[in-house]
């Protein structure tokens, strides 16, 4: 008890959204390290298994300091200002990714740039800076959208700018991000027939580029081609083709079965490329099992409640729209993540908040939950107010009855003198 009610002074905000967080972080380190095996005896990197666990530490500890601690303590406002300073600053890092992005074991990987000698991915940054923009805009024009011109120019020019720059590396996070945009819009009652015109608008965009690398292929770069046989191989359920990756994560979970082959006994990590972030799903329920897979499940569902009550709860439409915002990308990362592992979605490259490895990852999934919980945060603080304001008020109360009784004394004393 001693212990919990430390954590509540220090980690403010709603508890149960840190308690759920904190133990998704805490049984990551288990599936991380049995899945490092597969890059040091397997791909063959130079590093032991020791090495892993600790950069997945260290990537933790960084991320629940300084992108979820110390964000948390932020008055939720303040991210207003910050989205809009955040915009250039992410245009200028997608372009760069984009044209001069980081060739990792000689193959493009054009969804990441190298600053300072740290490999970043730009994309999982622009989601979360563009949904708090979105989010400001919204409460700017809550009482008068305007023009459709006018909401164009301001609102859907700079989403379109980031999720087209995003869309030829990583189809599935621009995909999921425009998602998140549209749902952030129609929660604030952004006019329906203006949302129409935009996402016909979309679809003519779209259908240009697809059609454009159909004629021309080769023309773009290979992780476009990369995406669109991926969803070929989707949508034809071609089990003839280079299905490596899926077919391995089926093993995996077979193998798994109810109860799972024991901690650190997976055998298809040692085969499924990705196995410590993108298939981590996989892994897990292959060592510990069907029931504890969906053990996992269920803590993201919890957390998915948590965040539909905040945003009810939260004090004003700013809040309640970030904690919209982030809280369902969250959640539908972690779903498209544990869908493409049971082969419900095709390969997406989604890793598994909190649980996966990989630094930009953890850092914004956090800095993402930390803002929630400044949402929070102020709401108790709101909650605390009021019931102050009823406290006093039932002793001002009290204090009168009080009075009246003593004046209502004196006069029976006096009549009776």
């Amino acid at each position: 008890m001693q212990i919990i009610s430390t954590s509540k002074k220090y980690l403010q905000g709603d508890f149960t959204i840190w308690a759920l967080v904190g133990l998704l972080a805490l049984f990551s380190f288990m599936p991380v390290y049995s899945a490092s095996t597969n890059l040091v005896y397997t791909v063959g990197t130079g590093h032991n298994t020791s090495y892993y666990l600790l950069k997945h530490a260290l990537h933790v500890v960084v991320g629940f300091v300084f992108f979820l601690w110390i964000v948390h303590r932020l008055d939720y406002w303040r991210f207003r200002l910050i989205s809009i300073i955040g915009m250039p600053i992410v245009g200028v890092l997608l372009v760069y990714a984009l044209t001069r992005g980081t060739t990792i074991g000689g193959a493009n990987a054009s969804r990441w740039v190298n600053v300072l000698g740290v490999q970043f991915q730009p994309s999982s940054l622009a989601a979360v800076i563009l949904l708090m923009y979105v989010a400001q805009y919204l409460v700017k024009v809550k009482d008068d959208v305007g023009s459709f011109k006018a909401s164009f120019i301001e609102l859907w020019i700079p989403v379109f700018l980031v999720v087209g720059l995003i869309f030829p590396a990583n189809f599935s996070t621009a995909a999921l991000i425009f998602c998140m945009v549209c749902l952030l819009v129609f929660v604030a009652k952004y006019p329906l027939k203006y949302l129409f015109k935009v996402w016909g608008i979309g679809a003519i965009f779209v259908s240009l580029f697809i059609s454009a690398a159909l004629l021309f292929p080769g023309s773009f770069s290979n992780r476009v081609d990369t995406w669109f046989s991926r969803i070929e191989r989707f949508a034809k359920n071609d089990s003839t083709q280079d299905l490596y990756q899926v077919e391995n994560a089926k093993m995996a979970i077979a193998l798994g079965g109810f109860f799972g082959v024991g901690p650190g006994k997976s055998v298809q990590k040692n085969f499924l490329p990705q196995s410590s972030s993108d298939f981590i799903y996989a892994i897990i329920v292959e060592e510990f099992g069907l029931i504890t897979g969906l053990c996992v499940l269920g803590v993201y569902l919890l957390l998915f409640i948590r965040f539909l009550i905040a945003a009810n709860k939260a004090p004003t439409l700013f809040g309640k729209l970030l904690v919209i915002g982030l809280g369902f990308l969250f959640t539908f990362q972690a779903l498209i993540n544990m869908g493409v592992a049971v082969s419900l979605l095709p390969t997406t490259g989604q890793t598994l908040p909190l649980i996966s490895s990989g630094g930009t990852s953890i850092w914004m999934t956090c800095f993402s939950l930390g803002v929630i919980l400044s949402v929070t945060r102020k709401e108790k603080e709101v909650q605390a107010k009021e019931l102050e304001k009823e406290l006093n008020k039932e002793k001002e109360e009290k204090e009168l009855i009080r009075m009246e009784q003593v004046r209502l004394q004196q006069l029976r004393d006096q009549e009776s003198f």
